[in-house]
Formats: C-alpha cells, structure tokens, sequence
C-alpha cells in the first residue's frame, strides 16, 4: 500500500512539474535522435544554388543551435547522388533531375534509382537564358554562329544536362564547354567563350557581376522557340523581369523548371519538420538570402509530381498549407 501511494505521489509530482513548465519548453521537440551537424549540397560558386543553399543552411544552422553549411558541388545531379548515398543531410535539385535520377539515369550512377532523395519545400522556378557579350554582335538564338563555344555551367548540372539537348532541337550548332559560373564569367570577357548558357535562379551573380563590369546581351528566347522547347522538355514559358537586370529594359522571353530542396528519406521526422518551419514561416528572410526565394512559397508545395516527401515535410504542409499530399507520394508508404 505505501508503494502505491509513493507512486501516485511520485506521478502526481511529475505531472505538477510538467504543468509548471513553459509552454515552449513542453512543445520542445525531442532532439535525441537528430544530426548535430549538417550539409546542404548546393552547385558551384557564382550561381544562385551556392547562394541560396550557403544562406538557407547557415539561418537554419543558427535557428537550431547545430553547424550546418553549403557545400560546393557540381548541381542537381550530384546532389541527388549524395543525399541518396547518406554523404549529404540536404540538398538542392529540379524536377527534371530528379526524375531522371529516381528513374535510374542519373550519369554519376548510371542503373542506380536514386529514391532515398525526398522533397521538403520548393525552392523556386530555374529560367533557362543566354548571355554573350554585346560586342559579339548575337543579339537572338538565330544570331549564335556555327561552332559557338558556348559555356553550359557544371558537367551533370541542370545546365549541362538540359541546355544542349535544347540547344540541338533549336538547330544550334556549338562546342561544348563546362565549367563554373564565376570561371566561364571570366572565360566570356576573356574570349575564351562565346555564349553562356545558364540554368539558374535570377539574378545570377554571375551575371550581374559582367553587366557591371562590361556590356552584355541577354538574348530571349521567341514564343516560336519557347513552345518547341516545351514539347520536348519538362519547363514551362517564363519572363525573366525587367528589373531583374540593368541591361534589360523590357522581359525577356525564357523557359524554367521547378527547383526543390531535399533531404535523405531517413533523416528524423521531427528534424525536417523544424527545418521546413523555418524556411517556410518567414519568407522576408529567405528573400534576405537570395531574391529567387520571392517563390519559396508554401502555396507552390503541388509543383512536386516527382520525388517522395519526407514524412516530417508532408506533415507540416499538410498542416500549415492545407496540402493535400497524396499517401503514396510520402516516402514510407
């Protein structure tokens, strides 16, 4: 009977004690099991991925008291393939990417189906542009001469991948290059390069970077070239803004692709669920990060038809977005 009573105390006791605590402190999330460090896979510097990536992972690094960083790599692709593998918590990718990488064809590992990759918020839509220089006198695709050295970012980036297939259906005739943004910067004013092709969030340092330092073109695509490309490709029609650029005085025509942030499929539910809270519940200071985040937007949630969600991602927008994300597209199910 004492042991009884000595119980019921001994509850009565903790109850009390939990009760007395603040409200924040009992609402804390049980981080027993979460990393205490992380990496954002991002892309190469000078594009908006290693901006966006660098800033996204150092606010929620802050906001959660662990070390977390960017870390420089070649996009999409090579994203895909280090969250899939364990070698990154997170990581950046676009849809077209991702499915060839879920699908088995991701060139880094070929047969592998990369399906340990899970969506946890859209970031933004990646227009496809064309930069020369003014002096080069290419003011339209037409315009690009037969043997072009055009600069496609990054070997296995979203550039690089899409880019020259679009290129071959627009008739362009070129040689391929590869390499950094800020490198093929420098390549572009040095002559080295013709034309470089980008696939990245706007304003692409890069970009802003040469118009200040030299004058450029930046070639729109027409409506004619806009709707073949979309026949072939997973993008839709897209208007680089006017005051994107000094150099634009009006929008120009381009084509883009829907870019998401992910995370490995195993990653604590709890973890991601906080991650994604604070990217999501304070867009002003995502937008602080890089101005593509102006779309990191919970409403664009339903731009995923591609990768799994992670089940601590799918419950905070199925509660704060009123998502209606399908079962069988959280991983798990």
């Amino acid at each position: 009977m004492k042991n009884r009573v000595a119980t019921a105390t001994t509850i009565g006791a903790t109850a009390l004690a939990i009760l007395a605590l603040p409200a924040s402190a009992q609402d804390e999330p049980d981080r027993s099991d979460w990393p205490s460090s992380f990496t954002v896979g991002t892309a190469s510097q000078g594009g908006t991925y290693f901006a966006y990536g660098s800033g996204w992972a150092n606010l929620v690094g802050e906001e959660l008291g662990l070390s977390g960083g960017g870390e420089v790599t070649g996009g999409p692709m090579q994203n895909m393939a280090l969250v899939h593998n364990g070698d990154a918590a997170f990581g950046l990718t676009t849809m077209g990417p991702a499915a060839e990488s879920i699908a088995g064809q991701n060139p880094i590992a070929p047969g592998l189906e990369m399906t340990n990759a899970c969506a946890i918020f859209p970031m933004y839509q990646t227009p496809f542009s064309v930069t020369t220089l003014s002096s080069s006198g290419i003011e339209s695709i037409e315009d690009i001469p037969d043997g072009s050295r055009i600069g496609f970012g990054p070997a296995g980036s979203t550039s690089d991948t899409y880019f020259p297939r679009m290129m071959d259906t627009l008739g362009v005739n070129y040689e391929r290059r590869n390499g950094g943004w800020e490198d093929l910067g420098g390549q572009l004013q040095d002559g080295l390069i013709d034309v470089i092709a980008f696939a990245a969030g706007v304003p692409i340092p890069t970009v802003s970077q040469l118009e200040v330092q030299t004058d450029i073109n930046i070639i729109d695509f027409t409506e004619e070239q806009q709707a073949t490309i979309a026949e072939e490709f997973p993008v839709s029609d897209f208007e680089i803004p006017a005051d994107t650029y000094q150099t634009l005085e009006e929008p120009a025509r381009s084509v883009a692709m829907w870019n998401f942030a992910i995370a490995d499929c195993g990653l604590p539910a709890s973890f991601v669920n906080e991650v994604v809270d604070i990217v999501m519940s304070d867009n002003e200071r995502m937008v602080g990060i890089h101005q593509a985040a102006e779309e990191t937007l919970p409403e664009n949630w339903d731009k995923n038809k591609v990768l799994k969600w992670h089940p601590g991602a799918a419950e905070w927008f199925r509660e704060n977005a009123d998502a209606d994300i399908p079962e069988d597209m959280v991983f798990g199910n």
